[in-house]
């Protein structure tokens, strides 16, 4: 990913308002992020930490996507899971289902969408083993290139879904 500014971060988000954009907290440390290893923008929140944000290239435009926590989702610390973007298992609550709002009026009508994602949202770290979860080495024979493919594919899938118009039978 090329390095991104602050002001390109906030007017790339499409799934909540402009004031929203404007207050939400960017990641620290900005342009010391390792630009050449993300595919796409994660972070959490520190003020809000059921928030993150997903900023990612589609179709040649930045697109940027509120997420939150969902909340009452049991899970066990002993128990692992797996990242429906990354596919890299996790132990404990190394993954959290994140939900986004849909772009326009299905969003504002309260139309959701959600996915498990890596908690921290550090997906493109994990594939090139630039970090590492609690199992260590990956389990898995793909190469990096291709598990970087798989994820942008998969990342590319959900922001599908967050734009997706959801157009009721009874609007038609």
């Amino acid at each position: 990913m090329n390095p991104i500014g602050e002001k390109e971060i906030r007017a790339s988000f499409v799934n909540c308002s402009k004031g929203e954009a404007r207050r939400l907290n960017l990641p620290r440390g900005l342009p010391e992020l390792p630009w050449e290893d993300l595919d796409f923008l994660g972070w959490r929140d520190p003020g809000a930490p059921d928030r993150g944000y997903v900023v990612a290239e589609r179709n040649g435009d930045l697109a940027g996507v509120t997420l939150r926590l969902a909340q009452e989702v049991r899970r066990s610390f002993t128990k692992s899971t797996v990242c429906s973007l990354c596919i890299t298992p996790h132990s404990g609550t190394g993954v959290a289902l994140f939900t986004a709002p849909r772009v326009g009026a299905a969003g504002r009508q309260g139309n959701t969408v959600g996915t498990y994602i890596c908690a921290d949202l550090a997906c493109s770290l994990y594939v090139r083993g630039r970090k590492q979860t609690d199992f260590g080495t990956q389990f898995e024979t793909l190469t990096v290139p291709e598990r970087v493919a798989r994820t942008v594919v998969n990342l590319e899938a959900f922001l599908d879904k967050v734009f997706e118009d959801n157009v009721s039978p009874m609007d038609v």
